[in-house]
């Protein structure tokens, strides 16, 4: 008795929820149909790439075998070589207008299939389309990661070569792993704008004349003009009389990318692809293949510093923004040597970073309040580390350390003679942070005119030089830091409101010292080791009075001071143990007296009600405070963990914080 409809098509929809391989799917499907369709083989096809694809066959006995063929190969049999076949039901698996593939039923019999089979069919292929988009997803994700990988390992590549020629070779074997081809070649263009020579290549030879440059005319320079594209068959796509048409045909190319690889403001020349089969490459590639073309353009860079200090204001331009991008990286790397490790164990610290931790894989802008010193900057970097961005740039400037102009030159960069000693065009601090971080410190401190301008960068993402009209992309990822109270500074017109609420998207509260004291003794014990290694005669180590001390200190200037502390123990101590003389000498004040602040009126003879009041104090200061837990505690005279505590006890976790 043939299944309900209903019933198959159910099931099959089950095994698209559930299957976790198309092979799995391909065997429950042929199960689920031979129970309504008489038939003795199954055949699925899924596209795999442009010049590919991946055949499935489930015969009588449930066994799935799996096949990868290319398209075109005479030798691929679609039913297997099976000359038995006498009838056929096909149906083409597509997901809205783009097809993934076929499946089709065969048997040995003739005339065993019928419009309700069809019928049938035409049903079950709507749903595997699902399972062939579920499955892209997990190739297109496979491919992510593979080519991430390509990109690390072609770093590793460059880092030690001076002449990026020298190691193209090696260069092609990596990015294959992540875009396959044949060939790879570097083009350079002349300063003529008109031709081109090779500078590197890959995966064949040619006699020394090839490298020599080539005028280009017609249609050739036509093409060097153009943005990325793909040519998916040369013999089609190429005049055979083109320069281009003669290149691809000495080397038997059928297909190829190509890219722009640009260096700073200029272009350098052109990164092709190529393969010697046709289709090899499509649009969705040239995203991975302009990643690849900058990697190198990097690799470039040193060499073209040397003529750009010959050549002329765009030439020096270009040696400005290169210069700039090492001093950054020099600066970054440095920051990974241990001087700025993130250390703490308490709550406090650790709600700090599991925050930091959570907004770090976004793009969102981050704001970070708190005292000075209790390392805003260290959680800046924390989150630099941990995002997409962690390859690019973390470039900081602190605001409130230059002058107004001259800070909004820092930040926006100038042209030559934008003002009075613009001896130069210097690219600024967003320039340098490109496909990175901007840590803005003390943004507070920022003057009103470069607040604008600021605002408008993290609105639209874009800005200009002084001096200059010409606008240029941000490409930038904003984190800022401030120890003033903005809302305050907003209340006092000393701070833009409409920039507040661009910068607070996501904020971030850090604690003083003074209230995650069980971090005081690790921190002090890790500057101990880290300062040991810069002086003559580290400290023996902490005696017990001394940290015991440590612990009794208000420590006004947070981790920083904590820090500075430590190092002048050190030198005090002069190879012995830190003792309580060597620390700061003002201890933590002692409470008052419960009778110092007490209300000299009289209480009510009925007696007061204590934590009535306590509670209509924590709900006053958090109204007061805006809801914001950090400055209700501080209204109120406590830590943020006892506020907690009491919001908790009072039944107020409802308020927003």
């Amino acid at each position: 008795m043939q299944a309900d409809p209903v019933d198959v098509l159910t099931s099959v929809a089950r095994l698209v929820a559930e299957a976790p391989t198309l092979r799995e799917v391909v065997a429950g499907v042929a199960a689920t149909l031979r129970v309504s369709i008489p038939f003795e083989r199954l055949h699925m096809l899924r596209l795999d790439r442009a010049d590919s694809f991946v055949l499935y066959i489930a015969g009588e006995s449930g066994d799935v075998e799996v096949t990868k063929h290319l398209v075109g190969d005479p030798a691929t049999q679609l039913d297997a070589g099976d000359e038995s076949t006498r009838s056929r039901i096909v149906c083409t698996i597509r997901q809205g207008p783009r097809v993934h593939g076929a499946l089709w039923l065969t048997s040995s019999q003739a005339d065993v299939f019928c419009p309700a089979h069809q019928k049938l069919m035409d049903s079950v292929v709507d749903l595997l389309g699902l399972a062939f988009e579920h499955d892209a997803i997990i190739e297109r994700e496979k491919l992510r990661r593979e080519r991430i990988d390509s990109l690390r390992r072609l770093l590793q590549t460059m880092a030690g070569a001076l002449d990026i020629r020298h190691v193209f070779d090696k260069v092609s074997e990596v990015v294959r792993g992540g875009l396959p081809h044949d060939m790879l070649v570097i083009t350079s263009w002349g300063a003529d704008g008109a031709s081109f020579s090779v500078y590197a290549m890959a995966g064949a030879t040619a006699e020394p004349d090839f490298f020599e440059p080539q005028v280009l005319t017609g249609d050739d320079l036509a093409q060097l003009r153009r943005d990325a594209y793909v040519v998916h068959d040369a013999e089609a796509e190429v005049p055979s009389a083109t320069l281009r048409g003669k290149i691809f045909r000495r080397f038997g190319v059928r297909s190829a990318l190509r890219v722009l690889m640009p260096l700073g403001t200029e272009v350098f020349g052109s990164l092709f692809f190529l393969a010697r089969q046709t289709d090899r490459f499509s649009e969705d590639d040239i995203d991975f293949a302009r990643r690849v073309a900058d990697h190198l353009a990097l690799a470039l860079s040193h060499e073209r510093l040397a003529e750009a200090a010959r050549s002329q204001a765009e030439s020096r331009e270009t040696a400005a923004r290169l210069e700039a991008q090492v001093a950054t990286l020099t600066r970054e790397l440095e920051s990974r040597s241990g001087q700025r490790r993130v250390v703490g164990q308490s709550k406090q610290w650790k709600d700090v970073l599991a925050h930091a931790a959570r907004v770090a894989h976004t793009e969102t802008t981050v704001l970070l309040t708190g005292e000075s010193g209790t390392g805003k900057e260290v959680v800046a970097r924390f989150i630099h580390h941990a995002s997409r961005r962690s390859q690019g740039p973390f470039v900081a400037i602190n605001c409130a350390a230059l002058p107004d102009q001259l800070l909004e030159s820092e930040l926006f960069g100038h042209e030559r003679g934008a003002f009075t000693g613009a001896v130069s065009t210097k690219p600024g601090r967003i320039e340098q942070a490109s496909n990175g971080v901007l840590f803005l410190d003390e943004v507070g401190e920022m003057a009103p005119t470069v607040q604008a301008k600021l605002l408008r960068v993290l609105e639209e993402r874009e800005f200009m030089r002084l001096g200059s009209t010409r606008v240029l992309h941000a490409d930038i990822r904003v984190i800022a830091a401030t120890n003033r109270d903005l809302h305050a500074a907003m209340q006092r017109g000393e701070f833009r409101e409409d920039l507040y609420y661009r910068l607070g998207v996501f904020e971030i509260a850090l604690p003083p010292l003074r209230e995650r004291l069980e971090d005081v003794l690790e921190l002090a014990d890790t500057f101990l080791a880290d300062i040991g290694e810069t002086v003559g005669r580290p400290a023996a180590g902490i005696s017990r009075e001394a940290r015991d001390h440590l612990l009794t200190y208000e420590w006004p200037g947070n981790v920083r001071e904590l820090r500075n502390a430590i190092e002048r123990a050190v030198i005090l101590a002069d190879g012995g143990f830190i003792k309580s003389e060597h620390l700061p000498s003002t201890p933590r004040r002692a409470a008052r007296n419960d009778d110092e602040g007490a209300s000299t009126g009289s209480l009510p003879a009925g007696g007061v009600n204590l934590e009535d009041i306590e509670r209509s104090l924590v709900v006053k200061a958090l109204t007061q405070a805006r809801h914001n837990k950090t400055r209700a505690a501080k209204l109120l005279g406590l830590t943020r963990a006892q506020l907690y505590s009491r919001i908790e006890k009072y039944g107020l976790t409802g308020t927003e914080s």
